[in-house]
């Protein structure tokens, strides 16, 4: 993307350090030049387990890069919240996605692509692809 934009990455656990770790993983593993923007949501406001809309808003305001925010989710309310909030229409930022991936592994390749300067059809796709990923 030669224009600046760039896709930013939310990654949305029910677990504060799950989602921190996951993040600081994924940024650590892309490894080199400029990282994607990439913000954990994870939790609830008071540290405990969940999901929270505004936790989730506020991460996807913060690396919003204007080529669109990847979402990452790892357990099945987590979907929930984030369909709700995209239903919503004005909740999170244009060009916001639910992407369909696994949530350690294709945290990982949604932030490499990112940060290789992909646009936000390569960074869903690259994350997708990491349901192939054989482990033997």
């Amino acid at each position: 993307m030669g224009d600046g934009k760039t896709v930013g990455i939310v990654l949305v656990s029910h677990s504060r350090e799950v989602a921190t770790a996951v993040a600081d993983m994924a940024k650590a593993l892309a490894g080199g030049g400029a990282t994607a923007q990439v913000a954990p949501a994870g939790g609830t406001p008071d540290g405990g387990l969940g999901t929270s809309s505004e936790l989730i808003t506020a991460a996807a305001e913060e690396v919003d890069g204007g080529a669109g925010v990847a979402v990452l989710v790892d357990l099945g309310s987590a979907v929930l919240t984030v369909k709700a909030l995209l239903a919503e229409g004005d909740e999170l930022p244009t060009g916001t996605r639910l992407v369909d991936a696994p949530f350690v592994e294709g945290a990982v390749a949604a932030v490499v692509t990112a940060s290789a300067g992909g646009d936000l059809d390569a960074v869903e796709a690259a994350a997708a692809e990491a349901y192939g990923y054989r482990k033997q």
